[in-house]
């Protein structure tokens, strides 16, 4: 439970910093900077996370890189995220009235300063319940981790049942701590988001 907990974690910190960059890119950047994201945007929403982390894991020790599987999948879910997260930031840049990015221009901030001082804290407040849900949803896919020995909750329950041959008490648990976990991650996030990350 602890290894599932610290991968969503750090995946939803860099995940989430990964989907505004990549939605900043495809509303507020160069047009080039616009392409690669929408590019890897499409590329992750249109393939199965399970072969993005075997990807990962099996196919980049033939270009020299070895991922333990804790890396391998923090990584894939990071991309993941970051991917589904900048669709979601995208919906709430488009929302911004136009008439409060001109207001800051005029109060000569930069277009950086008016981004995250104007634009970004209004659309992650409006956006901000379906972000926690694409946070539980990559919680919840990390229990494809277990393909790759990654040690979180799914192949513990695995591993279990299959020397005790007790599948039904060690699925119920999983199920269990599971929900468990997600409750949980649901309800700190929406405390959090008001409090730390876009203020109101």
């Amino acid at each position: 439970m602890g290894v599932t907990a610290l991968l969503t974690l750090v995946s939803m910190v860099f995940g989430a910093v990964l989907g505004v960059a990549a939605a900043w890119s495809r509303t507020w950047g160069p047009a080039w900077a616009g392409a690669v994201a929408a590019a890897y945007v499409e590329l992750i929403r249109n393939t199965p996370f399970i072969v993005q982390l075997f990807f990962l894991f099996f196919g980049l020790p033939s270009l020299g890189l070895r991922l333990s599987p804790e890396a391998a999948s923090v990584l894939a879910m990071t991309i993941n995220l970051g991917a589904y997260a900048a669709e979601i930031v995208r919906a709430g840049i488009a929302a911004t009235p136009r008439g409060q990015v001109e207001a800051g221009l005029s109060l000569a901030m930069t277009r950086l300063q008016v981004f995250t001082r104007v634009v970004l804290p209004p659309a992650l407040s409006r956006v901000w319940p379906a972000m926690t849900s694409q946070v539980v949803i990559v919680m919840l896919g990390s229990a494809v981790c277990g393909q790759i020995a990654a040690q979180e909750l799914s192949y513990v329950a695995n591993l279990i049942q299959s020397r005790t041959f007790r599948a039904f008490e060690s699925y119920i648990v999983a199920t269990a701590l599971y929900l468990l976990l997600a409750i949980a991650l649901r309800g700190l996030l929406r405390w959090a988001g008001p409090r730390f990350i876009f203020g109101r």
